[in-house]
């Protein structure tokens, strides 16, 4: 992705977000002013992967501070806009940490909110990049062989969902960087395409060699041995390292533990929430059924069906061979889970 193109930007007034409704055919951006527009931009998927939403979320503090001012509301009605930003997707828990770690400096005024919203912006890029050599790193270590890895990713987990870089996108550019990197695999991810449109998309401004493939085929092509490692980014990962992620990701890990190759998922500590025990307890997002029943607006299913719609899935932590982080990676499925490491 172009440095110069960042999912989500601060104007000195308000933000500017790619929309990523609209990738790969045209590149448009969001002019954001308000808390209504944020909400609405969060929850039809213009910004969205966990660190992006976050950081958008930490500037939407100073939105509702901005807004409140114009306005005239009263500190409950700017808490309860902020409230609103907080909510607007249950699922991702980066948003609730920033979201929070920003309202925090909400009493120092608005200079103090805005500093921790970029420094969040910032050091969610800083994780980004540390993690993804964690990550090249432990793979080419586990790998055991001088030769470029085939790599099999699910949804979008680059500089799109992050506030630059990408996580586990971020691994794959690092092993590209390294010459080590000979081909993604990239899972279309029914039923908004993030894969096809929006991984595609980054690994094609890399350069990097890929084909796009339905989800349905990512279980062969990992048994029949096309692929080294899968790798995955991660929406809320629990205590026990249970993951919650783009529907569809349980499956991937689950031919992986049968084909013996690692499952890594790739995230900042920010994506983990000790508060929640299991993946048990982790909120999945069902979205409008609409998203599985038509296609670009003309139905597809009988007048009659039903949509199921969940927007994650949840791997258990005994599939998932390594979480890496900015700390390093951690060994899940062994075991390997020092609460000290993971946040």
């Amino acid at each position: 992705m172009s440095q110069e193109l960042r999912a989500v930007d601060w104007t000195g007034t308000g933000l500017t977000l790619v929309d990523q409704t609209l990738l790969p055919h045209r590149t448009e951006t969001v002019d954001v002013s308000d808390v209504d527009t944020l909400v609405d931009a969060i929850q039809r998927l213009v910004v969205r992967g966990a660190p992006a939403i976050g950081a958008a979320g930490g500037y939407g503090v100073a939105l509702a501070l901005l807004q409140g001012e114009r306005e005239g509301w009263t500190d409950g009605e700017i808490l309860r806009a902020i409230a609103r930003i907080r909510e607007a997707r249950p699922t991702a828990v980066n948003l609730m940490v920033c979201v929070d770690r920003v309202t925090a400096r909400l009493p120092e005024g608005l200079d103090a909110v805005l500093e921790e919203a970029a420094a969040v912006q910032r050091e969610d890029v800083e994780a980004n990049r540390g993690l993804a050599a964690y990550g090249a790193d432990w793979l080419l270590k586990k790998a055991g062989e001088d030769r470029p890895l085939r790599i099999l990713t699910h949804c979008n987990a680059g500089a799109l969902a992050t506030a630059g870089w990408g996580t586990a996108l971020g691994v794959v550019r690092e092993l590209h960087a390294r010459g080590r990197l000979e081909v993604v695999y990239a899972d279309e991810t029914r039923p908004l395409l993030q894969g096809s449109r929006l991984t595609a998309w980054e690994l094609a401004q890399e350069g990097i060699p890929h084909y796009v493939q339905v989800d349905g085929a990512a279980a062969g092509t990992i048994l029949r041995g096309a692929v080294d490692a899968a790798i995955v980014g991660a929406d809320r990962i629990a205590a026990n390292g249970d993951t919650a992620n783009k529907v569809g990701t349980v499956g991937v890990a689950l031919a992986c533990a049968d084909a013996g190759i690692p499952f890594l998922v790739a995230a900042p500590t920010t994506t983990v929430d000790l508060s929640t025990a299991t993946g048990d307890d982790i909120p999945i997002e069902l979205r409008d059924e609409a998203e599985v029943l038509e296609w670009a607006g003309v139905r597809t299913a009988p007048v009659g069906s039903r949509g199921h719609n969940p927007a994650f899935d949840v791997t258990p932590g005994r599939l998932v061979t390594g979480l890496v982080t900015e700390r390093g990676v951690l060994e899940v499925s062994a075991g390997e889970l020092p609460a000290d490491r993971l946040r």
